[in-house]
């Protein structure tokens, strides 16, 4: 049996589906630190940490912010069900910022376990946000979807 050439890579929240589309590599924020898939990768499941996913199509990459979820992959599809997915030209920039500032005043000022907790899980997804943001150069809502070539 011959090797795939490419993998679908379908991004799904409980909101919508993100995108379908095949796809030449994938890197995904594992619970356990980032990992690559590459078409004919062994099958796997792994639980997603809030971070930076990217795709790669040719020499274009694509950047999403991902927060939480699962990793479905198998050798020719990569199934991602993540309870937040952005694009990068999606962010609201002003909003990203807008969430850490308030996540940081709350844990500075935090009062027992759940109030901590659910600022440093807020901080998580506003840096991701924001890293993910910085990847297409452009400011809150601006358009201009200038997608990088070549980046690590």
């Amino acid at each position: 049996m011959a090797l795939p050439t490419s993998l679908e890579l379908q991004i799904v929240t409980p909101d919508r589906l993100i995108l379908q589309e095949q796809v030449d590599e994938v890197e995904i924020p594992g619970s356990e630190g980032y990992f690559g898939v590459l078409p004919g990768h062994t099958p796997m499941l792994a639980s997603l940490a809030a971070g930076e996913l990217w795709y790669r199509k040719g020499q274009e990459r694509t950047y999403l912010a991902i927060v939480f979820g699962f990793a479905e992959v198998l050798p020719d599809r990569v199934t991602i069900l993540a309870r937040l997915a952005e694009r990068a030209e999606d962010i609201d920039v002003e909003r990203a910022e807008a969430a850490r500032r308030r996540a940081e005043e709350r844990l500075a000022h935090a009062k027992g376990d759940v109030d901590y907790e659910r600022a440093r899980l807020a901080l998580m997804k506003s840096m991701t946000r924001l890293q993910v943001s910085s990847r297409i150069g452009v400011g809150p809502r601006t358009g201009g979807m200038k997608r990088l070539r070549n980046q690590s």
